[in-house]
């Protein structure tokens, strides 16, 4: 077998970077340093777009089965009599579940691989996403949506950690966002097509809407290759060259000249294989180590709060319409769908200027304007129907880039060793705080009306806006170099 220190780097570079060694650097770890600088020095081409138009198709699916209960519930509080109380646990159920499936796909994503984690999870959601459309009862149905939750809590955050991956550091604020945008598209097919299918042909029918695609897409995503970051930590050198050569092949463009850029490459190589020689074993641990520690409490507290403000919002709006305005089933469903069209156009706007503005810029605004469009509607007492459309859609739109940004800054800033467990952990906190939103805001509702649901709401846009202010800066910076 062929000595995986000395794997041949295509394109001069390994001449280039031959000259001189890092102190540090071993021959293990300087193959490795050339493996991930060969990645780096490819532009985005054909090759990252089919990447990440598979994954999309499973993250849009993985949202559409996230937020298809909640136009359902309009017809299920009628024909099953659910409280408000009943409404909330339902909604939780689903959540609670994804908290199990965020911790337990980071787990095998590290494990094992991304690709396999990330099909498992598909087919999870997937086939309990038909199985729901055959719940007769409550009982049954909340069941169901909780073992659907374990899948849909682990596809969305190892599938960003494996995109996250795949970028290069120039431009990976764009690249992920644009792919990240898939995931608001899903809830806005979920309500749409919610809006369309449940009046006309039942429930019933949403659910497999939701499903059956994501068995159909399994087929494609497990042919996939596996991330050459995870192959690279894991010192399979002989497969990260082998997908790496098939990146080099799709375009003949590189960042850098391998001939007249001798110098710089040599300078990047080096640097890598010094941060890789002093690498620790991975342990999750280290997520509390004294330079993870605060970057992890950080993402914790903008996972739990923004989410907390989103899917609460989001879940609930459909049902909010019906019972507190009175309006019917169908408009109900029209009405609650406007706030996922702002979010899709929001996060469209999100891409095009968050390596500009970036990420930590983009959170504290996002958590200003969000919260004084809440705290307006609550001073106001959310009175009507299109009061609540246009400033609570808005605002929840507004959160929704930031719901978005944090699954390209959270894989950002942990190292590959720990980065799908990272960011599994992280993202368990949205899912937590996505479960107690909805039953908080039965309890409010009932106990002391809409104007405080949002008030409610608005006060966890300041716990936001404070971890956002502790934020590191990642854009247009590599991966090794913001995760040691």
């Amino acid at each position: 077998m062929k000595d995986s220190s000395s794997l041949p780097i295509p394109g001069g570079i390994a001449d280039a970077a031959s000259a001189a060694s890092a102190p540090l650097a071993t021959p293990s770890a300087r193959a490795r340093a050339q493996l991930l600088f060969r990645l780096e020095n490819v532009p985005f081409c054909r090759w990252h777009t089919k990447a990440r138009v598979i994954m999309g198709s499973a993250t849009f699916f993985d949202a559409f089965d996230a937020l298809s209960l909640a136009f359902v519930l309009p017809v299920l509080v009628g024909l099953w009599h659910l409280s408000p109380g009943q409404v909330g646990l339902l909604i939780a159920a689903g959540y609670i579940g994804q908290v199990v499936g965020a911790l337990l796909f980071g787990w095998v994503g590290e494990r094992y691989g991304r690709v396999p984690a990330i099909s498992t999870a598909v087919g999870v959601m997937s086939v309990m996403s038909i199985a729901c459309a055959f719940a007769g009862n409550y009982e049954v149905l909340f069941l169901l949506r909780l073992l659907q939750g374990i899948g849909v809590g682990g596809e969305v955050p190892v599938a960003a950690t494996y995109i996250n991956e795949l970028s290069q550091a120039k431009g990976r604020g764009r690249f992920f966002v644009l792919y990240e945008l898939i995931f608001p598209l899903g809830l806005l097919a979920a309500a749409q097509v919610g809006a369309f299918v449940v009046p006309r042909f039942g429930w019933e029918y949403l659910f497999l809407v939701g499903g059956i695609p994501g068995v159909l897409i399994l087929f494609f995503m497990m042919r996939l290759p596996e991330s050459p970051r995870w192959l690279v930590g894991k010192g399979r050198l002989q497969d990260a060259d082998r997908v790496i050569r098939q990146v080099e092949a799709a375009t003949p463009k590189r960042s850098l000249d391998t001939q007249h850029d001798a110098a710089q490459i040599e300078q990047r190589v080096a640097g890598l294989a010094d941060g890789i020689g002093k690498q620790n074993k991975a342990s999750w641990k280290e997520l509390f180590s004294v330079v993870y520690r605060p970057r992890t409490l950080v993402v914790w507290v903008l996972w739990a709060s923004s989410y907390f403000v989103a899917n609460g919002i989001n879940n609930w709006l459909p049902t909010l319409y019906k019972t507190v305005y009175h309006l019917p089933p169908q408009e109900a469903l029209r009405m609650a769908s406007l706030s996922n069209v702002l979010s899709v156009c929001a996060v469209l706007v999100c891409a095009l200027f968050v390596d500009r503005i970036g990420r930590r810029r983009w959170a504290i605004g996002s958590f200003i304007v969000c919260g004084l469009l809440l705290g307006t509607l609550a001073f106001l007492g959310a009175k009507s129907a299109w009061s609540v459309m246009l400033l609570g859609s808005t605002a929840y739109a507004v959160m929704g880039t930031t719901t978005v940004l944090l699954y390209l800054y959270t894989p950002e800033i942990y190292p590959t060793r720990m980065r799908a467990i990272g960011t599994g952990l992280a993202t368990s906190w949205l899912r937590a705080a996505s479960a107690t939103a909805p039953a908080v805001v039965g309890f409010v509702l009932t106990g002391y009306g809409i104007a405080t649901v949002f008030g409610m709401f608005a006060a966890m846009t300041v716990i936001g806006l404070i971890a956002a202010r502790q934020m590191i800066e990642t854009a247009n910076r590599s991966l090794e170099e913001i995760s040691p």
